[in-house]
């Protein structure tokens, strides 16, 4: 046996609160990849309607996520399309009301506030009621602490938290994280992930690089 099925909605028969994301998610601005999951009691499958927030496709900015994440109930990603002009005086989105409201409004006002896709790399652990902002980007191997508003990029293999998120420890030393980005186990085919499971599951850099 090589593991479960990535493309099953819902992986645990008993706990339905959990769902492999890459087939509940269908929206074209969205990418995710393979066992990456999100467990929440009210059920993974309004995961787009509930975790990410203000995206809208005309923006352009993408959501991507990597392979074999864990996504903790209540997260949320802020998209683009939540942020206001703030090169005037007000902040308020006249333009949106219309009426009259809409005429010598500055586009490029705007664009300006966009900061781009949202990116979180494979084997990140994301807790409960996180908050990422837009563009930010999430290395391969972190964790991010639940609750807390990550309004920064976050290095791989590095643990943060609070609000703003700051980094809390890395949790190995340079050298070895530079060995592990190198491997890059969740590229693997799934068999080899799954005659390595010891490899990965432990804490021996040599072992996994003889299995890669």
């Amino acid at each position: 046996m090589n593991g479960p099925n990535p493309d099953i909605k819902h992986p645990l028969p008993l706990h339905k609160r959990v769902g492999f994301l890459k087939p509940l998610v269908d929206a074209e601005n969205i990418e995710i990849g393979d066992f990456t999951y999100y467990d929440d009691p009210e059920g993974p499958d309004l995961f787009q309607q509930k975790c990410v927030l203000h995206h809208y496709p005309f923006i352009g900015d993408k959501l991507i996520i990597g392979k074999f994440c864990a996504i903790a109930e209540g997260t949320r990603f802020i998209m683009n399309g939540a942020n206001h002009a703030m090169s005037g005086f007000s902040t308020y989105p006249f333009n949106i009301f219309g009426h009259g409201w809409e005429k010598g409004f500055d586009v490029s006002s705007w664009e300006r506030e966009n900061r781009g896709d949202t990116v979180v790399g494979n084997d990140v652990w994301i807790g409960m009621e996180a908050v990422v902002l837009p563009g930010i980007k999430i290395g391969d191997g972190a964790i991010i602490a639940a609750k807390s508003v990550v309004s920064r990029d976050v290095e791989p293999y590095t643990v943060v938290g609070g609000n703003p998120a700051t980094q809390i420890k890395k949790r190995f030393d340079d050298a070895i994280i530079g060995r592990l980005l190198t491997i890059g186990w969740w590229n693997w085919p799934i068999d080899k992930i799954t005659r390595n499971l010891d490899a990965i599951r432990g804490a021996d850099i040599d072992a996994l690089e003889q299995a890669a």
